[in-house]
């Protein structure tokens, strides 16, 4: 195991008993067919039972609509992304040459399929127990700060909320481009919002996702992500 693997699970806080399980979580599909795209499937599932299992512990006056954003929101893309970057996790990355020069190692969605994938593999090296030891290490600080009233309403919602208490116009949202194949479209999309001069961009698998996205950045950027 070389260095920046080596260090990925001391931060991780599990040694694999297999290597060669984290070592395919950490190869992308450009790199090798020997790639992360099972283990992340794997991973997605457990990583959502687990955020599901904490959550229903843990905010027994929420309802089952409230549970499933809290939980969307801890599990998303730019959530997922963030943890990898805390781990470094791109530096471990195996990568085509083509991802690697376009920046794929520091890229969210790349970032966010490898941490499920190792997620993944843990749960495959060490089972139940091991992986729900490492994402709740890896989410304490979330879950420990985590307000659900801040983030309970969608971020489309809370954006013309805000506006609107500030007597200005409703944001606009156009998409810039669709790509992808018909299962597997990727759609950008802009935010254009009274206050901030220039629009914000989001993206996601399908238009409402990418103009949430968008309409997260814009919140953030106006102050009333954590609005009331």
């Amino acid at each position: 195991m070389n260095g920046a693997r080596h260090a990925l699970t001391q931060r991780l806080g599990y040694v694999f008993r297999d290597a060669t399980l984290l070592a395919r979580a950490l190869t992308h599909r450009s790199h090798s067919s020997q790639n992360y795209e099972r283990l992340e499937f794997l991973g997605d599932s457990i990583l959502s039972f687990v955020i599901a299992d904490v959550l229903y512990d843990r905010f027994p006056q929420l309802s089952e609509g409230e549970l499933t954003r809290l939980r969307a929101t801890l599990v998303r893309r730019e959530t997922l992304a963030t943890l990898a970057r805390e781990l470094d996790l791109g530096d471990c990355l195996e990568l085509g040459s083509g991802e690697l020069k376009s920046g794929g190692f520091d890229r969210d969605s790349i970032l966010a399929d490898a941490l499920e994938a190792v997620i993944g593999a843990i749960y495959k090296d060490g089972g139940t127990e091991s992986v729900r030891d490492v994402v709740l290490g890896r989410y304490a600080p979330i879950l420990n700060s985590i307000d659900p009233r801040s983030i309970l309403k969608d971020p489309k919602t809370r954006l013309q909320e805000f506006l609107q208490r500030q007597s200005l116009s409703t944001p606009t949202y156009n998409v810039l481009d669709v790509s992808g194949e018909p299962h597997q479209q990727h759609f950008v999309v802009e935010c254009r919002v009274p206050g901030l001069d220039e629009a914000v961009r989001g993206e996601g698998s399908n238009r409402r996702y990418a103009e949430q996205a968008a309409a997260t950045r814009a919140c953030e950027l106006l102050g009333c992500a954590t609005d009331d």
